[in-house]
């Protein structure tokens, strides 16, 4: 029998929609924290193909998800180009700046960047022999515009003004900046492929912050142009896009990527994304986050809202962004029985 998250993704309407969590392998689980600590930083667990795939697999076994996603960051690839990256504890990803076109010019060519991604892939390979043979395998990327302002600004930045600045004063080097960006992410999705990803989903975490003429050459352009280079090379690998806040520019997104679901935020209601996104195949989302901390008759109430709303068409139940460290697991179980029971 074809996988539940496969099948919503091919476009059919279920009776009850596959279930899986952005971040659904984290620190809100006690398991999550423990591998960490034995592997001694975020990188070298990124980096430990092991360890890697044992917190992957730990929410499969605790919540029997429908889909599994590989653990990694999304900013292992600029790391693989070239960049100097590190974590500060407490404070999340620092990155080396670049600020000009020298500084583009010096990135390793996108053919580069396997030797450093390996273990990646070898995560991806364990996953496949481990994962429940009902469960999903989801690789996934930064899109390029949200991989971009992490490598400007070297960390992330609440209004993304070092990337918007560089736009707007050398935009021939921004845009070579998201070719190579977008280069490198199709050979790297592309192997995760070959080692067994089944779907890949595309994280645009800050295409909100792109004006209407720029949300069309760096998160429309770009993702469609993942898409179709994956999809030529593996055909009918299904691809979810996720442009965050893109707000009204939700409508249409998927003809325009050639993507086959888009994943929502909680900043726009299920029911006007099955009036004006669900029309073109499947949605993904959209429970806040803040649900999985507070828990409780809303969290009940507001799944199975969801669930109803997006009822109508094909439909992944997810939450509008990913799950928080202070998240109760216990809300977790409690949300996955809403959705299955509505």
């Amino acid at each position: 029998m074809t996988k539940l998250l496969l099948r919503a993704l091919a476009g059919e309407t279920l009776p009850t929609p596959p279930i899986w969590m952005m971040r659904q392998a984290g620190r809100y689980l006690p398991e999550y924290r423990a591998t960490r600590a034995q592997a001694g930083d975020f990188l070298s667990l990124c980096y430990n193909p092991d360890l890697a795939a044992e917190v992957t697999l730990q929410p499969i076994r605790r919540f029997g998800f429908d889909a599994a996603i590989l653990f990694a960051d999304i900013l292992l690839l600029p790391q693989a180009l070239g960049a100097d990256l590190w974590f500060v504890t407490g404070e999340g990803p620092r990155l080396s700046t670049i600020t000009d076109a020298a500084g583009v010019a010096a990135l390793k060519p996108a053919g580069d960047i396997h030797d450093r991604l390996a273990p990646v892939y070898e995560t991806i390979r364990i996953l496949t022999r481990e994962l429940p043979a009902e469960t999903a395998l989801i690789g996934f990327a930064g899109a390029p515009w949200t991989v971009a302002t992490y490598m400007i600004a070297g960390r992330g930045t609440p209004d993304q003004g070092p990337a918007h600045a560089f736009k707007a004063a050398d935009r021939a080097a921004f845009s070579a900046l998201i070719d190579r960006i977008t280069e490198a992410t199709v050979l790297y999705l592309s192997a995760q492929i070959e080692a067994g990803a089944e779907v890949i989903k595309l994280f645009d975490s800050w295409a909100g912050s792109l004006g209407s003429a720029d949300f069309d050459d760096f998160a429309i352009a770009p993702t469609r142009r993942i898409i179709a280079a994956l999809k030529a090379r593996h055909p009918g690998i299904p691809v979810i896009a996720f442009p965050r806040e893109a707000g009204g520019r939700y409508v249409g997104f998927a003809r325009a990527t050639g993507a086959d679901c888009v994943a929502l935020d909680n900043s726009v209601s299920a029911e006007w994304a099955a009036a004006h996104v669900q029309t073109d195949g499947c949605v993904q989302g959209n429970l806040a986050p803040r649900h999985m901390v507070t828990g409780g008759a809303e969290l009940v109430a507001e799944a199975q809202r969801i669930t109803r709303a997006l009822r109508g068409g094909p439909h992944v139940f997810n939450l509008g962004h990913g799950i928080t460290p202070e998240a109760s697991p216990d809300n977790v179980a409690a949300m996955i029985e809403a959705v299955r029971s509505a």
